[in-house]
């Protein structure tokens, strides 16, 4: 055959039922998970004096593109693993092989339609899900009272100076440019707390940082005085702030790219952060694996009773790689895996050995 695709209507055939079945298992999945969830988390987000059932629709609507985007994959290899069963019980495989179709043509329907899923998915986590995690996860550190608007801020950083430690609730901005809200600098003395002093803003001024107005507060005499503007924390950089605190999955390729950049302008460590990049772009292809690990469920006759475990050992792989994808993903976070093996090597593993079982059992 010269065409890869020799058929347009059955590529098409396929490819909707494949689609359908797809979306169909992730809608479940989505509607029953996000209701376990809720069970743990109405409770905190009502307990907080003035939310109401508003604020249990938002959680709501910044949960649903978590969980979208992690069971996506999983949805993938359902979708697959059901269509081609469907197809293997009405001998539809069969009929396709017997017209001169490889294994290789018979899934490349599937294959096709999941690298338009896997273009989807790195958009959908790149521009909705980055956001909807950074906000929700500055929602959770203030224990859903009022959510923060910025979405692009750090929130809750520690910073330490000499013996004395500085907390910042917001910080707005990079370099010189940064603004910090909330100040709250502890003054120490051999561990021991002698002052603390907040202030409500917070610029960088020189090579330290103007806050104000200020408030002292002396720990031996529990007096309290306003002292306006005072410089503290000298010698402390803006990256201090700003990159105290990256939260990959909160960010977007190109934002964590620069944070990259930036931490190791900083001679800051950012293996960790590497591979989290990587594994942007590794994640959202895991979706064109599962046609060809899920393959295993669509040959072999269905009246010979082995149909049911072909189905298992589609879905045990599948799993498999998930498994070996969050192993490889912690061992790079450990700094035991480097950053581009800790994100590729599930990824190029398993397309081994799912082209290795569908060349050994059916070409």
């Amino acid at each position: 055959m010269t065409s890869f695709f020799p058929s347009k209507t059955v590529a098409l055939y396929m490819g909707r039922m494949f689609l359908v079945r797809t979306f169909g298992i992730l809608a479940g999945l989505v509607l029953v998970l996000q209701a376990l969830d809720l069970l743990g988390e109405s409770g905190k987000i009502l307990a907080v004096p003035g939310n109401t059932d508003a604020q249990v629709w938002q959680y709501m609507s910044l949960r649903v593109p978590q969980i979208i985007a992690r069971f996506l994959p999983f949805s993938v290899l359902l979708g697959t693993i059901l269509t081609l069963i469907t197809m293997n019980q009405n001998s539809e495989i069969v009929a396709l092989k017997s017209s001169g179709m490889s294994a290789h043509q018979v899934l490349a329907p599937l294959i096709t339609a999941s690298m338009a899923i896997a273009a989807i998915s790195f958009v959908f986590n790149d521009r909705v899900v980055s956001r909807a995690t950074a906000t929700l996860s500055q929602w959770q550190k203030v224990n859903y009272g009022t959510l923060p608007i910025d979405r692009g801020d750090r929130s809750n950083v520690w910073v330490r100076t000499g013996d004395d430690l500085i907390e910042v609730d917001q910080i707005r901005g990079r370099g010189d440019a940064a603004r910090l809200g909330g100040v709250t600098l502890y003054e120490r003395d051999g561990g021991k707390l002698r002052t603390i002093i907040t202030a409500p803003t917070g610029r960088r001024s020189g090579d330290g940082w103007a806050i104000g107005p200020a408030k002292r507060f002396d720990v031996a005499t529990g007096q309290q005085r306003d002292v306006g503007t005072i410089v503290i924390a000298r010698g402390v950089t803006p990256d201090q702030f700003t990159l105290s605190s990256v939260n990959a999955d909160g960010l977007s390729f190109r934002a964590l790219n620069e944070a990259i950049d930036d931490l190791a302008a900083a001679g800051r460590p950012t293996a960790a952060l590497e591979g989290s990049l990587w594994h942007k772009l590794s994640g959202p292809l895991s979706s064109v694996l599962m046609p060809l690990l899920g393959a295993v469920a669509a040959f072999g006759i269905a009246r010979s009773g082995k149909l049911f475990v072909r189905a298992v050992i589609g879905m045990a792989l599948g799993f498999a790689y998930f498994v070996a994808d969050n192993f490889a993903l912690a061992m790079g976070n450990l700094g035991a895996y480097p950053p581009f093996l800790a994100a590729w090597a599930p990824f190029l593993l398993f397309l081994l050995i799912g082209e290795a079982v569908l060349l050994r059992t059916e070409e």
